[in-house]
């Protein structure tokens, strides 16, 4: 039986930073193994999780970044795998999708990645922009999507205004 741990004052911020009782963890180890035991439950809470103890960790947005962007391949038959700053490599597929949030007020797009079972990575801004780089216009049922294709499927990162 595993022990939860109330007094735990854990947090990642916006920036992927990783906090303890307020104080930045400095050690790189020491955060991916952390990362390494987060989970995520059905009510959205993240969680390390050990054989022996859980406790909450609060997340400001999401637990990962995506910094560094690797592609092999062209057109239909490539494939995106993004690095995150906890060194996980994740191909982007149909089981660790990009998606694009769109901020409702100043419409700027903010990239996601799913990483694994419901845990994400935000796209820093020079990996979105080494993707948009590689985007292509598809037309999808009839309207006009610019975006990625990656281990055979495509990836909008944003819909295309229809000519005037």
């Amino acid at each position: 039986m595993r022990v939860v741990c109330t007094d735990v004052d854990m947090r990642i911020d916006r920036d992927g930073v990783w906090y303890y009782h307020g104080s930045p963890i400095q050690r790189k180890e020491l955060v991916c193994l952390f990362a390494s035991v987060l989970t995520r439950n059905d009510a959205g809470e993240y969680w390390l999780v050990t054989p022996a103890e859980m406790c909450v960790v609060e997340v400001e947005d999401v637990p990962f970044l995506a910094v560094e962007l690797f592609a092999g391949g062209t057109g239909r038959e490539q494939i995106i795998s993004l690095r995150s700053n906890v060194d996980e490599i994740v191909s982007v597929d149909n089981d660790h999708p990009l998606y694009v949030i769109d901020d409702p007020e100043t419409g700027e797009p903010s990239p996601y990645l799913i990483v694994r079972d419901g845990i994400e990575a935000r796209l820093t801004r020079s990996v979105f922009y080494e993707l948009v780089d590689m985007g292509l216009e598809e037309n999808i049922d009839g309207e006009s999507f610019f975006g990625v294709w990656s281990s055979g499927s495509f990836f909008p990162l944003g819909k295309l205004d229809p000519d005037p």
